[in-house]
């Protein structure tokens, strides 16, 4: 467990990798992969959210919970499959109030690399999962490892825009000192609960109005037509 390919987050968050409960979790994750059991995203994507969007960079923030746990789905990035996978259900609702907001037509892919590039945190909670066992690896550490990342973009960036979507990432982003960053909230885009409010909460216009306003670059929220891994 080493973050080489971050170096902007590496000075910050490489110390934690020597914190008892990330020692824990080390033994935690050996054990599993010792029982011959598999574990998603591959280990060379654990931390990959922080690998495509360097600390420096960051504007957006968005929190998932955690990976998807079905064989090629999860590469790294919270609510991203890859360029093959169906676009999972959550994302089909992301991609509508895309739509509603900003007038983007849906991709037929769900594959987020190029929000990632542009400063969009894409981290989730927990950053790995048993295969078929949702939720396998929660309360192991991960939680305490992407508390600290959350910290880490309150105190050093600016103008950073947090959505929240769901009771999850809502109690995650309490600290956030809204006096420097903006703090959206929604319902989660799950289809059990978008119709509560994530419809029509605006997050993608009111991120960009914000960013614009603080005299940053705006999110292009348009994904490409065809997702290309690698490029």
């Amino acid at each position: 467990m080493a973050l080489d390919k971050a170096p902007t987050w590496q000075p910050w968050l490489q110390p934690e990798f020597e914190q008892p409960y990330m020692q824990s979790l080390k033994q935690f994750l050996q054990a599993e992969k010792a029982a011959q059991k598999v574990i998603y995203p591959h280990s060379s994507n654990w931390f990959h959210a922080l690998e495509a969007t360097p600390l420096d960079q960051v504007k957006v923030v968005i929190i998932g919970q955690d990976p998807y746990h079905q064989p090629g789905q999860a590469h790294g990035l919270c609510f991203s499959v890859r360029p093959e996978v169906r676009t999972p259900p959550s994302l089909v609702n992301i991609y509508k109030e895309l739509q509603t907001d900003l007038g983007i037509e849906p991709v037929n892919h769900g594959y987020l690399e190029y929000w990632a590039e542009q400063g969009v945190l894409l981290l989730n909670a927990v950053l790995t999962v048993e295969q078929s066992n949702a939720n396998a690896h929660q309360g192991r550490g991960w939680e305490s490892f992407t508390d600290r990342i959350i910290q880490l973009v309150n105190e050093q960036c600016e103008h950073v825009v947090f959505m929240l979507w769901g009771s999850y990432a809502q109690k995650k982003g309490a600290g956030i000192d809204r006096s420097r960053h903006l703090v959206l909230k929604a319902p989660h885009p799950s289809p059990l609960s978008a119709y509560r409010g994530f419809f029509g909460c605006r997050h993608f216009s009111q991120a960009n109005a914000w960013l614009e306003e603080k005299g940053l670059r705006a999110i292009d929220w348009q994904l490409p037509l065809a997702a290309n891994e690698g490029e």
